[in-house]
């Protein structure tokens, strides 16, 4: 267990790249640019279960494993090709210590009403989904009486989902604006994670294939948007501290996730698990809709912006 952990471990660290992209221009709050770093992420994120359970039904798990770990070469390998390097910002500023630095994150975070409440979804969904997806697979082969072949294709599903979410996250949020599409995509999709404990044998399958499509498709639009407005919105001497700030609350909850998720297999059997964990999942689009977002067409492009809208609210209405 402990090389397992170990690479659990070094997989979180890596998570924290992104603040290492802190302004990618453009004139809407998606940006080509932002909107293909966060999508290629979020793709890479979810096609890794599915093709998982592919490789152990064709080679077996230890395999499986060492496929894995070649990926963490090849990632290491394309950040060590990064050759630019950017200006220090506070060349001519004085430095604040480590501490106020780090303090100034969630200090950021917690006064600001956009932030705020992306972060807390993010979360809440972390610690759901970590939570359905610990027993999922014991689930579907013990409960199911799945073969490891068919389980990698249901999961595989959840990967399609992530796919299309990528490319269709840019035309949601032009179409519908950023605040509004993310507010109704995370609406419309994240119900469907109930649909994943009802699944059963033969046409049974359908509707965990079908609940992990589009809860992958709203998770993979959900973390491009945020991302990307991420990225525009912070100052950019803060933006390192405000992604270290949403890595650390949202990576907290996964590890209660995953325990809350397996103590209530044992405890009361993985269907009802599965109900319990996505019934955190399936409302968790209302922290959304309890900001400013239900209110606007658009997420404000700069944080200097959505200062003079909060000072004029005939400007929040305006960008409706």
């Amino acid at each position: 267990m402990g090389p397992v952990s170990l690479v659990s471990l070094v997989s979180r660290v890596g998570d924290a790249d992104g603040g290492s992209a802190p302004y990618c221009p453009g004139s809407t709050g998606l940006p080509p640019q932002g909107g293909g770093l966060q999508g290629s992420e979020a793709v890479t994120q979810v096609a890794g279960p599915g093709m998982a359970g592919l490789l152990t039904q064709a080679f077996g798990a230890v395999t499986a494993l060492v496929a894995d770990a070649v990926t963490f070469l090849i990632s290491a390998l394309c950040l060590k090709r990064i050759r630019v390097v950017e200006p220090d910002r506070a060349l001519h500023e004085e430095r604040a210590s480590l501490r106020r630095q780090i303090a100034e994150g969630p200090r950021f975070v917690s006064r600001d009403r956009y932030l705020r409440p992306m972060v807390t979804r993010g979360a809440v969904i972390n610690m759901a989904l970590m939570g359905y997806q610990a027993v999922q697979v014991v689930f579907l082969v013990r409960t199911v009486g799945l073969n490891p072949a068919t389980v990698g294709l249901l999961l595989a599903s959840g990967s399609t989902g992530g796919i299309l979410g990528a490319l269709v996250a840019t035309r949601v949020s032009r179409r519908f604006g950023t605040a509004r599409g993310l507010l109704v995509l995370q609406a419309v999709t994240s119900p469907f994670a109930l649909l994943m404990p009802m699944t059963k044998t033969g046409p049974g399958l359908l509707p965990f294939a079908m609940g992990a499509l589009l809860v992958g498709i709203g998770i993979s639009v959900a973390n491009i948007v945020v991302g990307s407005f991420r990225q525009n919105y912070c100052p950019p001497h803060m933006l390192g501290r405000v992604v270290a700030t949403a890595m650390v609350i949202n990576h907290s909850t996964i590890p209660l996730g995953s325990l809350l998720g397996g103590v209530l297999g044992d405890a009361v059997g993985y269907r009802s698990a599965m109900w319990t964990m996505t019934g955190f999942v399936a409302p968790s689009w209302l922290i959304l809709a309890m900001s400013p977002m239900r209110r606007e067409r658009d997420l404000p492009l700069t944080y200097e912006q959505e200062q003079v809208q909060s000072k004029d609210p005939k400007g929040v209405q305006g960008a409706a």
